[in-house]
Parts: C-alpha cells; sequence; structure tokens
C-alpha cells in the first residue's frame, strides 16, 4: 500500500528496530509517523505528544502490590471483551485515538510475557501453600492472583484481540509485526540461556508465546474486516545501537562496584546471616560498550562471542527495516511468516469437495433406512449450532421449501412447532438429551433434562436473549419472525445473484439455488453471513 500521507504508528518505536523503521519510512512521506515507547522517557525523544494511561506506566509490581488494581487487571484478562476493556487497555486507546492507517508492532511481546516467569511464580504459589496447609488456610488470595496474572496465554490471547478489536474500529488498513523465535533462530541447544538450565525453560516460554503470537495472527489475517497481517520474524541476534565508552546501565539503574572484605567458607557462602563479606566502593562499573538496544549492553568479547560463526550471529536492525516497508507496499521479500504458513498449510481440497456430496448421500440413504433424523449430536459446538439445527428441522417439517418459510405467519408457526414438539417424543428427547432446553411458545415455561448446555451466569435473567440464542430452542414468535427474515433474505439472493449461465462469479450452493429447507445448509448460510464467520482464504 501507499505510505505518502498516511499516519503510521509504530509501537516500540523507540526500540532499535523501531528507530531504524521510522528512519527508514520518512523517504516515504508519511502524513505523520507516531513513536510509541514503553515509558515516556523512552519516547519523548521521538514524539512529545504521548499521555499517560490508567496502568501503563505503573511498574508490574506496583500493579501486582495494589488490589484493586490487580483485581482490575484480573478482569480485563479474564471476563468477556467488553468496550470498557479495549477503551482502558493503553494499546486499545492509543489504536482508537490516533487512528492509525498502518500499524508497525515493534515490541517484543513474547519476552515482555514470558519473562514474568510463571515457573517461579508456581513455586511460590505451591510454596504459599504448603505453608498454610496445616492450618486450612489455604494461600492467600494476592497469591493466587498474583499467579494468575503471570499466565502467558490469557494475556496474549487479550492482547491480540484487543489489537484486532481496535484496528478494525480505527479502519487500520496494514498491521506489520516484528517478531522473534525466541532464541534468535538456535535450537533447543542454545548456549545463551538466563539460568543455569541449558535451555531455560523461561527462554523456551518465550518462544512458546512468539509461536502461539504468529499462529493467532495467522488467524486474524483470515479474519473479515481486519488489516492486512504481516510478520516478519528475525532468527539471529539483532544489534547494533551504538558503541561507546562510560557507565554500564542495566534498566534499574547502573551496575554498582563492590569489593570482597574477607573469604568465607564454603559451607556458608549462600547464608545471609551477620555483616557482608563485601563492601559498595561508591563507584559505578564502567567499560567499553556496544549498545544491543533492549538487549543491553556487550562487551567486545561476549558480543564476539554471540554473533560467531555458528552461534547466533546477528542480523542489523536496517535490514529488518528494510525488509519491513518492501512488505508494507507491496514488494514481496520472502520474510513474511504470515504469508509463508498460507502457502505450507493444507487447506480444502478438490477431491474432499467431490467426497462431501457421497457423504452426505450415504449417511441420507442411511437415516431413511433406519427411520428419523439424528438433526445435532452437541459435539462439534457451539451449542448455538444445534439449537439452530433442531428449529431448521422444525421448519423442514412445517414447510415445503424456503419460499413458504419467507411467508410464515409467527403465531401460528409457533404453535405447530410446539405441536411438533409435543407429538415426537423422539424429536423432543433428542433435543434434551444433549443438553438443549425447549422454550415454549408462551416465553414462561421451559422443558429440559438434567443438563442445560447454556446456563445463565451469576446476576443475568433467564430470558436474557444472550443465553436463549447461544443455545435454547427458541419456540417463541418472535424467533420464528427471525427465521422468516432469514428465509426471505435466503430468497432474495437468489433471485438477485445469476445462475451458473451467467458465469462462476456466484458461489450460491445447490441446495439454496432449489430453495430447499435443509438444516444444515441454512445454519452454514447462518454462520457465514448474519453471523460473519466467512472463511476468507483456502
Amino acid at each position: 500500500m501507499e505510505i505518502e500521507n498516511r499516519e503510521v504508528l509504530i509501537l516500540g518505536g523507540s526500540g532499535l528496530v523501531g528507530v531504524a523503521v521510522a528512519r527508514e519510512l520518512i523517504a516515504h512521506a508519511p502524513a505523520r509517523i507516531v513513536v510509541c515507547g514503553l515509558t515516556r522517557a523512552d519516547a519523548d525523544p521521538a514524539v512529545a505528544a504521548l499521555m499517560a494511561e490508567r496502568l501503563k506506566d505503573r511498574s508490574r509490581e506496583e500493579i501486582l502490590a495494589d488490589p484493586t488494581a490487580r483485581a482490575s487487571l484480573l478482569d480485563d484478562l479474564f471476563g468477556e471483551l467488553t468496550e470498557q476493556v479495549v477503551t482502558r487497555s493503553a494499546l486499545g486507546a492509543l489504536l482508537l485515538r490516533r487512528r492509525p492507517d498502518i500499524v508497525i508492532d515493534c515490541v517484543s511481546t513474547a519476552t515482555a510475557f514470558a519473562y514474568q516467569n510463571v515457573f517461579e511464580s508456581a513455586a511460590s504459589l505451591r510454596r504459599a501453600a504448603s505453608e498454610t496447609a496445616g492450618s486450612g488456610a489455604g494461600a492467600s488470595l494476592e497469591a493466587v492472583e498474583r499467579h494468575l496474572a503471570t499466565l502467558y496465554m490469557p494475556q496474549l490471547i487479550r492482547h491480540v484481540q484487543i489489537a484486532l478489536d481496535a484496528m478494525r474500529r480505527a479502519g487500520t488498513s496494514l498491521y506489520l509485526k516484528i517478531g522473534t523465535a525466541g532464541t534468535g533462530g538456535m535450537g533447543l541447544n542454545i548456549p545463551f540461556t538466563h539460568s543455569e538450565e541449558r535451555p531455560s525453560r523461561t527462554l523456551l516460554a518465550k518462544s512458546g508465546v512468539a509461536g502461539a503470537q504468529t499462529l493467532l495472527l495467522y488467524l486474524m489475517a483470515r479474519t473479515p474486516g481486519a488489516p492486512a497481517v504481516k510478520e516478519i520474524k528475525p532468527t539471529a541476534a539483532i544489534s547494533w545501537k551504538r558503541i561507546g565508552y562510560g557507565e554500564v546501565r542495566r534498566r534499574d539503574g547502573p551496575i554498582r562496584v563492590y569489593d570482597a572484605t574477607t573469604p568465607v567458607s564454603l559451607e556458608r557462602v549462600v547464608e545471609d546471616a551477620g555483616d557482608p563479606p563485601w563492601r559498595e566502593t561508591g563507584d559505578t562499573l564502567r567499560g567499553v560498550f556496544l549498545d544491543a538496544g533492549e538487549n543491553g549492553l556487550f562487551s567486545a568479547y561476549e558480543f564476539e562471542t554471540l554473533t560467531a560463526l555458528g552461534l547466533m550471529e546477528f542480523i542489523t536492525p536496517e535490514e529488518i527495516a528494510a525488509d519491513s516497508v518492501r512488505e508494507i507496499i507491496g514488494h514481496p521479500t520472502g520474510k513474511d511468516v504470515v504469508a509463508a504458513l498460507d502457502a505450507a498449510t493444507a487447506g480444502p481440497t478438490y477431491r474432499a469437495g467431490v467426497m462431501r456430496g457421497a457423504v452426505l448421500e450415504r449417511m441420507s440413504i442411511l437415516e431413511a433406512e433406519c427411520g428419523g433424523r439424528a438433526v445435532a449430536y452437541e459435539m462439534l459446538g457451539p451449542p448455538r449450532l444445534s439449537k439452530l439445527l433442531f428449529e431448521a428441522e422444525l421448519l423442514a417439517r412445517l414447510f415445503a421449501d424456503l419460499r413458504a418459510v419467507a411467508a410464515l405467519d409467527s403465531d401460528a408457526t409457533a404453535a405447530a412447532a410446539a405441536a411438533w414438539i409435543e407429538a415426537e417424543p423422539d424429536l423432543r428427547t433428542r433435543i434434551l438429551s444433549i443438553g438443549l432446553p425447549i422454550l415454549l411458545p408462551d416465553g414462561r415455561h421451559v422443558l429440559r433434562g438434567p443438563q442445560i448446555r447454556v446456563v445463565p451466569a451469576e446476576g443475568q435473567a433467564a430470558d436474557d436473549p444472550r443465553v436463549i440464542d447461544n443455545g435454547w430452542v427458541d419456540l417463541r414468535p418472535a424467533n420464528w419472525r427471525k427465521w422468516c427474515d432469514r428465509a426471505r433474505a435466503i430468497v432474495e439472493a437468489v433471485e438477485r445473484e445469476p445462475g451458473p449461465d451467467a458465469g462462476s462469479r456466484s458461489d450460491i450452493a445447490p441446495e439454496h439455488r432449489r430453495l430447499e429447507v435443509r438444516p444444515g445448509a441454512l445454519v452454514a448460510w447462518i454462520f457465514r453471513y448474519e453471523d460473519r464467520g466467512e472463511r476468507m482464504k483456502r
């Protein structure tokens, strides 16, 4: 797509790759480049207009130590994706405020999630539970909530959901992720770890989260209304930002210089009791360093080891930026892993399409021989599928074709459907036995079995439309009016669209062209068009 006169938002734009991408974009004359950093201090050199967000500028420990903030975080992670969740999110609010045409995400999302260290959190929770086991008190609410806040998948899923929802509403045209393999392209034998384990569980968690994010982006790219989605995944160390001499600093401050004051016995080397056998000199560590951006500062020897031939080696941020901009403007680089997955995954086939007809024909013959149609077993899901199939089955028994359904009288249909349910124990028991209640036409009485698949949430009314629509067979007149509207829409689509004589542009199924009342075909139409669940790619 064109970059000129477009607004580009760079997440992680103050980092090593983000700065290189911004520099590469300038030549294409965008209307505006918005640089977003982790903190205001990171972003201020490039942008002066980022406003503080609700929890974004507080440290993770501050949030987890505050019961109200911690509860709010968990509500956002584990609750439904609501309007409030999106707008409370720093990412969602930023996207909705800026409404960028292009989003380039240079944040190392997998690192941020994985380095919360769920393994240490789990061990801490188990210790807390063990210490209180004798008293019967159990682990504290804070301990449980702290652990829940370290689980990677809920955080990643919610992150992707918020990004997609906000970008769709903002009208974003393209989303490009600079991802990671987690190990710099090395295997499980990677010698560079953050612990004595080789490789560390935390490092493997980072790779796992990175892979999960790629698959979620693959699904995002197959979602109607989503922006075009691409991911470039560097598989080498990314370096470098600058070379200098001076104070060696980590994110939490300079490395202070200490000296030993007295030897200690091997047996007591890890004890903390008594006076420490060291002293602080008052100096900070200084030396020549290579600034590797988010990865920190390396000595010459560390950089030499890391990038040696046969080890992690390295790639420059400018090369990543060049590939990014080429992908944005539509020049394939062969480095987009979403496109690679599209090409490498095995989708629907011609043979399977031909065999589908044979399957349906044989099952229809067998049902005729055995007597009765099964309709649904509630193993495919969601319960809404089974609910719609049984309602469509009632229509198939009551009406000759879709034109008749499109002209139905809702009150008469409700009465006739209720009579079928009462007179046909096989149909009735099939519905109730798989966990679907039957809401009778008066809207006040229900037939039910021992299990109900879709139950009201705490505080939710039993007649809430979300409950009934998601898994109750609804015999009320209002529901049959919905089916009347659906049938009318199908009939109008068939009459409006040209048939095969006019070419291949329309893919309306033959059963729809014949206006048959086939439950499977009707529900497929609802899922494809009414629920906007249509497949984009094959």
